[in-house]
């Protein structure tokens, strides 16, 4: 966090994390400002790139998107060119919501959302395997999400 931003502004972070749809009107009364003042703050935010987007949270199940899997890759070689064509490819692949390049005993990390455990068996098959460079995949279903904090915490100097 850059030194230009001030407690108001934290706070105006802090509550758009916590609820993005909040009015203009609340949000200037629960930071302790008027509208205006509120309004430009949050403006100059998004000008600075603090504040990158606003999102709907999907309910998972309703989506058929909540079979997750976690999947550890292993390339058979990790140059810059096999790592960059392993990128470029796993970009593709829609099921893939997230992807980590790794230090440690593997080279990536993939958190995978299907409807089901046939819909995961399917991408396997038709596109991890068809995945430059791959010399391993592990699978790890998760059974049970514990903790997934979406909100960056905001510090105070």
């Amino acid at each position: 966090m850059t030194p230009t931003k001030d407690n108001i502004d934290l706070r105006i972070l802090e509550e758009l994390q916590s609820e993005g749809r909040i009015s203009m009107v609340e949000l200037a009364d629960r930071v302790g400002l008027t509208k205006t003042p509120c309004t430009e703050r949050v403006k100059r935010l998004e000008r600075e790139g603090v504040i990158t987007g606003y999102r709907a949270e999907l309910n998972q199940i309703k989506m058929e998107a909540n079979h997750q899997v976690m999947v550890q890759v292993t390339l058979a070689k990790s140059t810059l060119e096999d790592l960059e064509k392993f990128r470029v490819a796993v970009e593709r692949i829609q099921e893939v919501r997230a992807c980590f390049m790794i230090a440690g005993h593997f080279d990536f990390l993939l958190l995978v959302r299907t409807k089901n455990v046939e819909g995961y068996r399917q991408i396997m098959g038709d596109k991890f395997y068809t995945l430059p460079g791959i010399q391993k995949i592990d699978s790890y279903v998760i059974m049970e999400v514990i903790k997934d904090v979406k909100i960056i915490p905001v510090r105070r100097h």
